[in-house]
This record gives C-alpha cells, sequence and structure tokens, in this order.
C-alpha cells in the first residue's frame, strides 16, 4: 500500500530500477501454472474446498475438530463430487474458463480458468471434473472435441516443468 500522493513518484522509481509493469493477463498465467484458484472464478461460496482442490485447509478426521461450515462439507462429501485437476490441452485452441470437457464415461465437468502458458508453450487450464476422471478426456472449442491430459496441478513450481505431455 502507497499513500496516494506518492503513487506517481513510486512508480517512476520501479521504473528507473528497471522493473517491467505487467497486468491482470501475466498475474492469470502465473497462478494457472502455480495450480492457484482465484476467488470467483475457480471457487466460490458455492464450492466446497474439496471441489475447489483445497483439502489440505480443511481438517476432516479430527472429530474434536469444528470450524464453521464443516457439517456441509461433510454432507456435500456423501454425494457424487467433482475434484479439481490440471488440463493439458493436445489438440488445437485455447482453453477457456467454461468451456466443457467430457471423461472417457462421457461424464462432464467444466473449465474455471484456461490459458495459453508461455513457460509450456501449450495450453493449460483449471477445470473441475467428475471424481471418477482418469488421466484423459475432451473439451469442446468451438463445437470440436479436442483431446486434453487430467494433471495433477501445479504445472509449474520454482520454475521447474512438472508436465510430462502424453500425445494421443
Amino acid at each position: 500500500m502507497v499513500p496516494v500522493q506518492e503513487v506517481a513518484s513510486f512508480w517512476s522509481g520501479l521504473m528507473q530500477a528497471g522493473v517491467q509493469p505487467c497486468g491482470l493477463a501475466a498475474r492469470d498465467t502465473l497462478r494457472l501454472e502455480a495450480g492457484m484458484n482465484l476467488y470467483g472464478q475457480d471457487m466460490d461460496e458455492t464450492i466446497n474446498p474439496l471441489e475447489a482442490g483445497l483439502s489440505w485447509c480443511v481438517d476432516l478426521k479430527d472429530e474434536a475438530r469444528h470450524f464453521v461450515g464443516k457439517e456441509a462439507v461433510l454432507e456435500k462429501m456423501q454425494a457424487p463430487h467433482l475434484k479439481q485437476v490440471g488440463l493439458l490441452l493436445l489438440g488445437k485452441g485455447i482453453l477457456r474458463g467454461h468451456q466443457t470437457f467430457r471423461n472417457e464415461k462421457g461424464e462432464l465437468g467444466e473449465i474455471t480458468s484456461g490459458t495459453f502458458s508461455p513457460t509450456l508453450k501449450k495450453s493449460i487450464a483449471i477445470a473441475r471434473v467428475p471424481d471418477a476422471t482418469a488421466d484423459k478426456g475432451e473439451v469442446e472449442i468451438r463445437g470440436e472435441w479436442q483431446p486434453v491430459q487430467v494433471l495433477n496441478l501445479p504445472f509449474v513450481r520454482n520454475g521447474k516443468i512438472l508436465v510430462n505431455a502424453k500425445h494421443p
């Protein structure tokens, strides 16, 4: 946080020091490569922590440990649920939010965020897919089904690529 009176001089100082400005697209690319959720896009109050890939944040094993919403999460676990995964496009196009995913059984899911990864030089996405989804599927792009590889997140960690693309 910078006081409003100091913003212009602070910005000028950053530019003189060689800092390159970037926008939301750069933030989005970096967070997607790192497999990080964006509130309102990959998760919100209607998505439970398990479906958002945040099970590491919730202790459901310790019966004595209570938190607001624990009963709702436990109740949601009883019904068939979705899981969050990474997708790597093996076909043509760019993965984008709200595109339909289809697994090998024909069950449907949805991409929550997608973009082109400059690190991988491929299109990637975060998606919520049926729990039974294995390691491949398809995404509908402009009326055509394109093959995708289903992966664990993240795609990149500490500058290292964690993805091995298996082409169909």
